[in-house]
């Protein structure tokens, strides 16, 4: 089939490439028309479940849509009337501003209130600003609102779920502008020492914007169908400069290749497609399998970005068989031009040839110190810790933040709040019979060690007892005292009534846990159920509980594709294992840096457990991409060993003819992944600083050493196969004649 496409596209090059063409202009069309990116999941656990019950049957006017001021001196209290009047000042346009609902302040004359937005160290006031719109409208205003508020005596903080998501999306996309272009600083050289000619280095290049855009316009026409992750954008760039990149280079140094070999324009284009285009096609199906792993993840934003990733590989394949291929038709000797004065390479066996050899003459001598080293990068995984990341992975000088860290020295903050959501199918929760329950069951709540108190409509008053709790929340809510009415309004639905358990205890401790453990194993009052709102510790759990299935996915279907590509049963279990030992050091390494915090100061971040969707983005992702080269030292290893009949010889000239490729196309992709490990926010730091290392180690250690060792310990065993197996991949292969 690869062969027939050669044919085709040489043929009908210029209408393959007007097909391209139209592709990029949808692409184009598409960006403007893509849909709101957000962060969302965990609507499949018992939290979810529960924020489900409460948004349908709770108040939800405005909700989710507010944000924080705060406004501090070193030089005034907060006792000084000057104090009171700029902070006063500074928030009056805010009050006469349309979108603004309302806004809270200490001088509201509310002795609660008042307590509530007074710092600790009585240097810092806090004044609370609800919005009209929901929190995905606001978040695209809220620098306008921001900017409203200034002041000459008092620095001011914003923070709260508005501002820190605004602060997100800003730093997201400077990282995102400084990754593209640090990684043009940094990939055009290596492509000009790669290829030694403008018109060469010109094609990648070309290749990875057009799968950048169109897989951009991919993620927005996604995200108009199901929610996809703000870092979405972030990771589809990453990934689809970087195996565009890739998938070019391979196809462009064999196009190059042939020619210097003496072939024509076409019979070079067709053995490039017909070797390095399968190659490509076959490395974008395990980069693809790879990512789709993320589908296992569904009710969170992973199954979008796993989605929108395999998207823009498929692009990227796309490209390169089509665009890219078409231009090598029209160019034919003329991708040689504007040549750059550097040495040519000598014809010959080189440096990669001297290499394999070397090893295969004492493989265990290479492979102990080589898998002791690897062992030693990956140590530190077995110490890994996983938590939600939160306002944390925005850098320590963003606003939002230095302002969140001030809210802590506010009363009542550091604290963490779970939701009791008791469910009565059947009618009203306030009967007094059920009442009377309710306040049983906070009983039992506050009994839970590490619970601080229990906030609900059976808690306002501490004087009051069971029946005066009855008495009252069973009157007509016009005559309950005004308090109850507030609280039963924002608490109580037509089946349900909420109560919040407190504690100091940080969300995904230890003891959180044991806290949730207990309140989900209190029986709940007699004819209801109960949900208990723990967002952060299910969405965890949520994640880890998937990652076996993931990885047990991952890893057979991969086996099963190479086996596809090679017939051999034992190179496609070999690659699995080199794949397992690259990420394993890798991880180790996110753990020593990011969890551990070694290099903290330097990277510029706050060292704490790594998010549970990084070692999920992180597998995916390198799982595919090793295999990327993966396949191509294979598929060149077996071209010669189908030639010569010798593993030996096969191995030294296949790493010969693909090894300095691999280790260019490494250094371009690691290039990429560190462009984006340059960034703020620490998610996308520690994704490409994981990536980065697991490329490099991948490339050097393992392709270069561990590969051409074990191969030689094999021998003729690399090749094994069942004879069933064996007339199977006969009948069923997509392998290509070699040419004569």
């Amino acid at each position: 089939m690869f062969v027939f496409w050669g044919r085709f596209v040489y043929r009908f090059r210029w209408a393959v490439l007007a097909v391209s063409a139209g592709l990029l202009a949808g692409s184009i069309v598409a960006l403007g028309h893509g849909g709101t990116l957000k962060n969302s999941g965990g609507s499949n656990t018992e939290s979810g479940r529960a924020l489900t019950l409460m948004q349908k049957q709770l108040p939800q006017s405005g909700a989710g849509s507010s944000f924080s001021l705060v406004f501090g001196s070193d030089a005034m209290s907060v006792t000084d009337p000057a104090f009171k009047q700029a902070m006063l000042n500074a928030l009056q346009p805010l009050r006469s501003d349309s979108r603004v609902k309302g806004v809270e302040t200490p001088f509201d004359g509310q002795p609660d209130l008042a307590q509530a937005l007074t710092s600790t160290d009585g240097h810092h006031l806090m004044a609370v600003v609800s919005l009209r719109d929901d929190y995905a409208t606001a978040r695209q205003y809220y620098p306008q609102l921001r900017a409203e508020v200034t002041s000459v005596h008092l620095r001011i903080y914003g923070t709260g779920n508005v501002a820190i998501g605004h602060d997100f999306d800003k730093y997201l996309a400077a990282d995102l502008q400084r990754a593209e272009l640090v990684s043009l600083l940094i990939i055009v050289p290596l492509l000009l020492l790669v290829f030694a000619t403008v018109i060469s280095m010109l094609l990648p290049l070309g290749v990875g914007g057009l799968a950048v855009v169109g897989g951009l316009a991919a993620v927005g026409l996604l995200a108009r169908v199901t929610d996809v992750s703000t870092y979405a954008t972030n990771i589809v760039t990453l990934i689809g400069l970087g195996v565009a990149i890739d998938y070019s280079l391979f196809i462009v140094n064999r196009f190059r290749e042939e020619l210097a070999g003496g072939q024509t324009v076409e019979s070079a284009l067709i053995t490039a497609i017909r070797t390095s285009g399968r190659a490509v096609a076959f490395s974008g199906i395990t980069v693809a399998i790879g990512l789709s792993a993320m589908l296992f993840f569904q009710g969170s934003f992973l199954a979008s970005m796993g989605t929108a990733g395999a998207l823009v590989v498929a692009i990227a394949v796309l490209y390169a068989l089509t665009f890219l291929s078409a231009l090598l038709a029209i160019l034919g000797h003329r991708v040689n031009w504007l040549r750059l004065p550097l040495p040519r390479r000598r014809a010959g066996r080189g440096l990669w040839h001297g290499l394999a050899m070397r090893v295969m003459r004492r493989p265990i001598l290479v492979l102990v110190p080589v898998l002791a080293i690897l062992g030693l990068l990956a140590s530190p995984f077995f110490q890994i810790q996983i938590a939600n990341g939160d306002v944390g992975m925005l850098p320590p000088k963003a606003e939002s933040r230095v302002g969140y860290d001030l809210v802590q020295k506010f009363p009542g903050q550091g604290q963490t709040y779970f939701s009791v959501v008791v469910n009565y199918p059947d009618g009203h929760p306030l009967t007094r019979d059920r009442v009377g329950n309710l306040y049983d069951l906070t009983q039992r709540i506050k009994q839970i060690p590490g619970v601080e108190a229990v906030e609900g409509v059976v808690t306002l008053d501490s004087s009051m007892s069971r029946a005066g709790y009855q008495a009252v929340l069973t009157e007509p809510v016009s005559t309950q005292p005004a308090r109850f009415q507030e609280f039963v309004h924002t608490t109580t639905g037509p089946n349900i009534v909420t109560l919040t358990a407190v504690t100091k205890e940080a969300a995904e401790s230890d003891g959180a846990r044991a806290i949730v453990r207990a309140l989900r194993s209190l029986p709940p009052p007699t004819g209801s159920s109960m949900l208990v709102a723990a967002f952060s510790i299910d969405f965890t759990d949520f994640i880890v509980q998937r990652i076996p299935l993931a990885v047990a996915y991952v890893m057979l279907v991969t086996y099963l594709v190479l086996f596809l590509l090679t017939g051999s049963v034992v190179l496609p279990l070999k690659a699995v294992i080199m794949n397992i030992i690259s990420i394993g050091a890798s991880f180790g390494a996110l753990v020593w840096i990011f969890q551990q915090g070694h290099l903290s100061s330097l990277l510029n971040f706050t060292p704490a457990p790594l998010d549970p969707s990084v070692p999920v983005l992180l597998f995916c992702i390198v799982f595919g991409l090793s295999m990327d080269y993966e396949v191509l030292l294979i598929s060149r290893i077996q071209e010669e060993y189908r030639r010569t009949g010798d593993t030996r010889l096969a191995v030294a000239e296949g790493l010969e003819r693909s090894g300095r490729l691999i280790t260019g196309a490494a250094a371009i992709m690691a290039a990429v992944f560190l462009a984006f490990g340059l960034a703020d926010v620490v998610l996308i730091k520690s994704i490409g600083l994981g990536l980065t290392i697991a490329v490099a180690l991948d490339a050097t250690l393992v392709r270069a050493l561990i590969v051409p060792a074990v191969m030689r310990l094999l021998g003729r065993a690399n090749w094994w196969a069942p004879r069933r197996l064996a007339r199977l991949h006969r009948r069923i292969t997509l392998e290509e004649p070699v040419a004569a």
